[in-house]
Formats: C-alpha cells, structure tokens, sequence
C-alpha cells in the first residue's frame, strides 16, 4: 500500500437511456475520461433508483430496453477533475453530480499469472517439481 494521497472523487448520477449524440451518455463520458488522462473511471448499473421525477425506475426480468439509473465514478486529483468538469458540462442534460474529497489508497503489486504461482506452490526448492 502507498501512502494515502487527496483526491477528488466525482459521481455522476444519469442513466442507461441518456444519450451523448448516437452513443449511452455513460459510454461518451468514460471515453472522454480516458482522453483526458483521468485515472480510471467505473460504470455502475443500478437495478432500483429515482430521482427528481420521483418516477421509480427498476429492472424487469424480462425488459429488453431498461432505463436503469446508471452512476460513473472518476476519482483523480481536484485539478484533473476540475478540467474534466467543462467537458462534463457540455455533455449532461439531466442528472446529478456529485463531488466529494477524498483519501486514496493505492495498492500496485504486480501480480504473477495463476500458472506461475501454482508451478512456485508445487516446487520442491531444488529446481524439481514435487508431483
């Protein structure tokens, strides 16, 4: 683990029949994240949800088209993110966002592949492998 650092963590509240021209709004906005160099961004889909139309939105089991409410989480630096809130701007026609400090913990280890640490677990020290 790093040491914990401040960031800014922007929620923004829409949902899945929000367009941003022919493409999902949540789509266009995670693609203009990722131009932008932001650090990451996640797309959540939620089964139950209003908001200011206090309509109650929620997934059928059957429903082909859903209008399920939908939240994007960026976290980066407050400067990132106040440069990605113009952009954000002029994308969003309804909906919420939010913007909260943060404490970021970052966790980088590299992982070694699943193959690899089964041949380790297995391996005698000797350079044999125990069968």
């Amino acid at each position: 683990m790093d040491t914990p650092q401040n960031a800014v963590s922007l929620r923004i509240f829409t949902s899945m029949s929000d367009r941003w021209g022919l493409h999902p709004l949540y789509e266009a906005i995670v693609e203009r994240a990722r131009e932008m160099h932001l650090a990451g961004a996640t797309v959540v889909r939620g089964p139950l949800g209003f908001g200011y139309s206090r309509r109650l939105r929620k997934g059928r089991l059957l429903a082909l088209s859903e209008n399920l409410p939908v939240v994007i989480e960026i976290v980066d630096t407050e400067e990132n993110i106040n440069q990605f809130l113009p952009v954000l701007d002029g994308m969003m026609e309804s909906g919420l966002v939010t913007i909260q400090k943060a404490q970021v913990l970052r966790y980088s280890r590299q992982r070694r592949s699943f193959a690899r640490r089964v041949k380790e677990h297995f391996s005698r020290g000797d350079g044999t492998t125990a069968v």
